[in-house]
């Protein structure tokens, strides 16, 4: 991108936006009554995480004249995995997806790619860059002017008996103590846990090993051999980026006998799925998540051939690790059911998991969270131990109490993350349907902000005095004599 070329482009794509929101009388007004506790102001609405789910709500809650405060702990840009953690080289969303725009034209992704490289520009882009998508959601952060306060790490949430959640939040050396009306998990994949790996891997010297989501380095990886654990887009991800680091040769050790090759959930990606999943009943939304996760998502065309090219990394299918060991000699043994693999390197590409022992900013309320496994039990052959722990939402999004009266004000605390998928569907993290979820939870908290203000709305309905009419606008007649009663 060149200097000259961005800010012109872009300062014609900014004004179109502004007058799209004028002439949609965005944002409203702020309406929401003031709440003060102990003298203190309470915050409306309190988002923790600053990435695209975070953004989207705090947009459209402004938008409806909500003040909303994201905190997130990443230095500002940096919110996310786009420009930490991530290692793919593009998403693999559609690029025409409109993703966080909340049905503005201008507000996508398109509309900023073409104000900087034009059409032509667009029809040649196949796939969008991730780091070009972190550049996108700054600039949508900075064009919508919202109130993203970073390093701010969120390490207290406990809701409260009156209806309000408390806050612990340090930043610059000292703790903030905070009080908001409603907060919103935006915390993405992590979401309630963190990255899983499985038990053996703790019986391994720390500098042995990392999870795919650690942040991948160069010095890992060079001249080593490296085992990638997973055969997912992660794993792909992940043994691309040690081949790319020098790593002398790259084994995937995937417990499949076959790659995934179909994404299934493309066969229902549509609007019925996105705004009529949240209304099924129970079995069905069981149903579809546990046959999405026995089916798996296949890894992406692009990132296996970026890893099955480089002639140095072998995909041993059928070969689940049983057990690993350290080699007295330096490195790692990996055992499957058929050989003995040695590494000098291992990386977990296993996933996340709903754990909140990983999340101690949230042990003032997890132990009071219903999750499914509480309520629900699975038709023979659909158990799924994963789907099982997590939470059971409200239709607010918001966690519901596992014995009812035990933790008052949970239901202020309210999941806009992945762990909300099986409760609401893939519209809390994920590109395609992101301004859907953001749209609906956005409602369901100015629904609950104004119903718990009920008292104070009606009295200032009561004591609106602004006139339309000044009472010289006519002259009052009279009857005539006929017109009158005799």
């Amino acid at each position: 991108m060149s200097d000259t070329l961005i800010p012109s482009g872009l300062a014609a794509l900014e004004s179109r936006l502004r007058q799209d929101l004028t002439w949609l009388d965005l944002p409203a007004s702020p309406w929401v009554k003031p709440v003060c506790s102990e003298g203190a102001p309470v915050l409306d609405v309190a988002i923790i995480g600053g990435g695209m789910a975070g953004l989207a709500l705090a947009a459209e809650l402004k938008h409806a004249g909500v003040a909303a405060v994201v905190f997130d702990q990443a230095p500002a840009g940096f919110e996310g995995p786009w420009a930490t953690t991530a290692r793919m080289e593009t998403l693999r969303s559609p690029k025409q997806l409109t993703g966080p725009a909340l049905g503005l034209p201008a507000l996508t992704f398109r509309a900023w790619y073409e104000a900087q490289f034009g059409s032509e520009g667009w029809a040649a882009l196949d796939k969008i860059p991730r780091l070009q998508w972190a550049e996108y959601l700054r600039w949508y952060r900075k064009v919508l002017t919202l109130d993203v306060r970073n390093e701010h790490r969120v390490s207290h949430v406990a809701p409260r008996a009156d209806g309000l959640v408390e806050l612990d939040v340090e930043t610059a050396g000292h703790t903030l103590h905070l009080r908001a009306r409603h907060v919103v998990l935006a915390t993405g994949r992590d979401g309630l846990g963190g990255p899983w790996v499985p038990d053996f891997a703790h019986t391994l010297a720390r500098h042995l090993w990392a999870h795919s989501a650690d942040g991948l380095q160069p010095e890992w990886f060079e001249g080593k051999r490296v085992a990638v654990i997973g055969g997912g887009a992660s794993a792909m991800d992940s043994a691309a980026t040690a081949l790319e680091s020098g790593a002398s040769k790259v084994d995937l050790l995937i417990r499949r006998a076959e790659l995934p090759r179909i994404n299934k959930g493309k066969g229902a990606g549509n609007p019925g799925m996105t705004h009529g999943y949240w209304r099924l009943p129970d079995a069905w939304k069981w149903r579809i998540r546990n046959y999405l996760n026995t089916q798996q998502v296949p890894p992406p065309r692009g990132s296996t051939l970026r890893v099955s090219g480089s002639g140095r990394a072998r995909f041993l299918l059928n070969s689940p690790v049983t057990s690993v060991a350290q080699n007295p000699a330096g490195g790692v043994w990996l055992n499957t059911p058929t050989a003995r693999i040695e590494a000098d390197f291992v990386v977990f590409a296993t996933g996340f998991r709903t754990h909140f022992q990983q999340r101690p900013e949230f042990a003032p309320f997890a132990s009071h969270v219903r999750v499914w496994r509480d309520r629900f039990q699975p038709p023979a052959g659909e158990s799924d131990a994963e789907l099982a722990e997590l939470p059971d939402l409200g239709t607010c999004f918001e966690f519901q109490e596992k014995t009812p009266g035990a933790c008052p004000g949970l239901d202020h605390i309210h999941c806009f993350s992945y762990p909300a998928a099986l409760s609401f569907g893939a519209v809390s993290g994920d590109i395609p349907a992101i301004s859907e979820g953001a749209k609906r939870l956005a409602q369901a908290l100015i629904g609950q902000l104004f119903v718990e203000d009920v008292e104070l709305h009606f009295d200032a309905m009561r004591n609106y005095a602004e006139p339309e009419l000044f009472g010289d606008e006519w002259v009052a007649g009279q009857p005539t004599a006929d017109e009158l009663l005799r």
